[in-house]
């Protein structure tokens, strides 16, 4: 089974606050990992209490960056919070790093209620004895 080691965690801005407050929720588990974020997304985790590694705003190329590190083998989750009726100039780019998460079986939740299963996955492994 896998284990998790660095996650990304993206937000557009509709959801921002909702990855705020699941990333308080789940604090205890999200401290054991290396965090990843776009940098919008990443600098409220910040505030919040997370240490997160910033990439670019989603729209500056931020998807784009975690992207090439899915590719790299680098990221092991992807927590990406999408707002499914609003209007991206990047959405390029989002679907670049969905279909990327499809090719190299990397894990992915675009919503709340997958982001709870994620985590709890997660979390298991976690526990599990080495």
């Amino acid at each position: 089974m896998k284990k998790f080691r660095k996650i990304a965690m993206i937000a557009h801005d509709g959801r921002k606050a909702e990855m705020v407050g699941f990333f308080k929720d789940h604090i205890d588990v999200l401290k054991q990992m290396e965090i990843v974020a776009t940098g919008t997304t990443g600098s409220h985790l910040m505030k919040a209490g997370l240490d997160v590694e910033c990439k670019a705003s989603g729209p500056k190329g931020g998807d784009a960056q975690i992207a090439a590190m899915i590719v790299d083998g680098e990221i092991d989750a992807v927590f990406f919070f999408r707002d499914p009726m609003g209007k991206h100039p990047h959405e390029p780019d989002v679907q670049m790093l969905m279909r990327l998460c499809d090719l190299y079986d990397v894990p992915l939740a675009t919503n709340l209620s997958g982001g709870h299963l994620l985590i709890a996955g997660i979390q298991h492994e976690l526990e599990r004895p080495a």
